[in-house]
């Protein structure tokens, strides 16, 4: 695929690759990006699904869910075949910029600065208030001592995050599998309850689940540790995504078909505790901290190398003294704003983050059609038929209703039953 060369043992890319973009090339197992898609999908959101649905009903939750999640995976998709067209480890302000120009260069960066500044606020305040309720320390030192080993595994790099990212989504996987199947042997159980609700409420719950998928910032991440083995890229995506839909489904399902629509928390973990006891409130409390630390993870360390990719002044991402820099930009801003009490600040990158999913939509269209203009390589793999211009003329539109969704409520236009 590319003339990059890569050592069988450590992973690491040519000196001359490293230099020519800021990013280094590191080996990922199939495991390891699997888990990164949904280390960086499965954050804290999860958890609020069932209480957002609580009006419409699972099943209109059910049915965006696949609709987000196909669209989503296709654009990924797009973004893999384009990286795959060029020679150059490049994350998506790069690929955009070679693509698109300097304008969808910037579109790309400043999308990926607003979401992950955005969710890395609410990653902090979420983790502090956790760890405060376990340990009886105040909220800002609980997310300090989440906030240690989540900027260490960023200041390692794609190997670290990789590798921590399997270990910590296994065990996510594994304590949603004891949760979901104490609430299937629970006698309060019924299955029936996942068929009510109002489909008068269905086009909130599209908003919702549109942005319940975030990973398509790491595909060029993945890219670059697949360098030399670039046909298991869209395997990786595809498999990782489907896990997604999975993991996204069936924690409201169970909270659901344990509770009812008429009993949800804001947070499901506490409508499992209260229904099944006080181990299931610190098991899902506990996977909930995995999910925001795999997300920090994903949507931090993307940051951090669109920044190199970006800035290449800065220059390669394996010295110390820049990486210790940059790291300093990804990660201490949302750690301060997170306890500033600048609610009006991270309303604002909510705001903007609906657009992102615009921008998301539209880039990667663009950037696969120039690619296969002007791409550097013949793809080891290619869309297919899922590139057909009315399929993607589909995604833009469902991106755009999203963002319409989002100007209107804030303006307060939309009906008061949403």
């Amino acid at each position: 695929m590319s003339e990059t060369q890569i050592h069988p043992v450590t992973g690491q890319a040519s000196a001359e690759s490293v230099g020519a973009s800021g990013l280094e090339v590191k080996r990922l197992s199939f495991l390891e990006a699997v888990a990164m898609i949904v280390g960086t999908n499965i954050g804290a959101g999860v958890l609020s699904m069932a209480y957002a649905s609580r009006k419409a009903g699972f099943v209109p939750l059910l049915i965006w869910l696949a609709v987000a999640g196909v669209f989503t995976t296709i654009t990924m998709l797009y973004v893999s075949e384009t990286a795959l067209r060029t020679r150059a480890h490049s994350q998506l302000s790069g690929l955009a910029k070679r693509y698109v120009g300097s304008f969808g260069s910037w579109a790309i960066f400043l999308s990926v600065a607003v979401n992950s500044i955005g969710a890395l606020i609410a990653y902090m305040s979420g983790s502090g208030k956790i760890l405060s309720a376990f340990l009886g320390i105040s909220p800002a030192l609980g997310s300090l001592l989440f906030f240690a080993p989540a900027a260490l595994v960023l200041y390692l790099g794609l190997s670290a995050i990789g590798k921590g990212e399997k270990f910590i989504s296994i065990g996510m996987v594994s304590m949603i599998v004891i949760l979901v199947l104490a609430t299937l042997i629970n006698e309060n159980t019924d299955a029936a309850r996942l068929l009510d609700g109002d489909w008068v409420y269905m086009v909130p719950v599209f908003n919702i689940a549109v942005f319940c998928f975030s990973a398509q910032y790491i595909v060029p991440e993945m890219a670059r540790g697949f360098a030399d083995r670039p046909q298991l890229l869209p395997r990786a995506v595809i498999t990782g995504m489907i896990s997604t839909f999975v993991l996204l489904a069936i924690v409201p399902a169970s909270v659901i078909a344990l509770t009812g629509l008429e009993s949800q928390s804001e947070v499901a973990t506490l409508a499992w505790g209260e229904a099944l006891g006080q181990w299931a409130f610190y098991t899902a409390n506990t996977f909930a901290l995995c999910a925001m630390m795999t997300s920090y993870w994903g949507l931090g360390g993307s940051f951090l190398t669109n920044i190199f990719d970006k800035f290449q002044s800065l220059g390669s991402e394996s010295q110390p003294k820049a990486r210790l820099l940059v790291l300093g930009m990804v990660c201490v801003p949302p750690f301060v704003l997170a306890y500033s009490g600048m609610v009006g600040f991270v309303n604002a990158l909510y705001f903007a983050g609906a657009f992102s999913g615009v921008i998301l939509s539209i880039m990667p269209i663009l950037m696969l059609r120039q690619a296969r203009r002007s791409g550097d390589l013949q793809p080891a793999w290619q869309c297919g038929w899922i590139a057909h211009p009315v399929l993607q003329g589909v995604i833009v539109l469902i991106y755009l209703a999203s963002a319409l969704y989002a100007v209107l409520s804030a303006l307060q236009l939309l009906p008061s039953g949403w």
